[in-house]
């Protein structure tokens, strides 16, 4: 009787479990024991409180119309049941989780196809033990030797000739 009244309880601990980094799992573990701490004492109680048999009291009461006034009391009395208010609100953010996931694994696999590439591109090379510094000029020019400019130790644009500073230049 009590199980119909949970309808949307469908928790798969073990796979929220893998998803749990290891220092977290004894959090989890005692979530987990209290949620069905809560669930079973739930289900403990019945759906419909017990029936209550008003002709044995009113035979045993002896001040005529209590009985009738109790019963008449306990019928009107209705406990409300929680309002469900946050189930749109989980959904909402839901949708929007998935979204962000969707452009996330869209940017994740763009990110993926370009690395692959820049993969094909350094297998095409020459390995860097065989390369001459031609080569390596020509792969790399931004860190190459150009032997058409030579530079000098350290090999930074304030020590080269012909330099021509502003404010920040070294003084020598």
């Amino acid at each position: 009787m009590a199980a119909k009244r949970i309808t949307n309880i469908n928790i798969d601990w073990t796979a929220l479990a893998d998803r749990v980094p290891e220092a977290q799992r004894p959090l989890l573990a005692a979530f987990k024991a209290k949620s069905d701490g809560y669930l079973r004492r739930m289900i403990a109680n019945p759906q419909q409180p017990p029936k209550i048999d008003w002709s044995y009291y009113t035979s045993r009461v002896p001040v005529k119309g209590m009985v009738a006034d109790f019963q008449k009391q306990y019928d009107a009395l209705a406990i409300p049941y929680p309002k469900d208010t946050y189930t749109s609100l989980i959904d909402a953010q839901e949708k929007e989780a998935l979204k962000e996931i969707a452009e996330f694994v869209k940017a994740s696999n763009a990110r993926i196809a370009s690395y692959e590439e820049e993969v094909k591109r350094l297998k095409s090379l020459v390995p860097f033990e065989n390369m001459t510094m031609e080569e390596f000029f020509q792969a790399y020019p931004e860190q190459g030797f150009d032997p058409k400019k030579p530079t000098f130790w350290p090999h930074i644009p304030e020590e080269q000739p012909g330099y021509k500073g502003g404010p920040e230049a070294p003084a020598h």
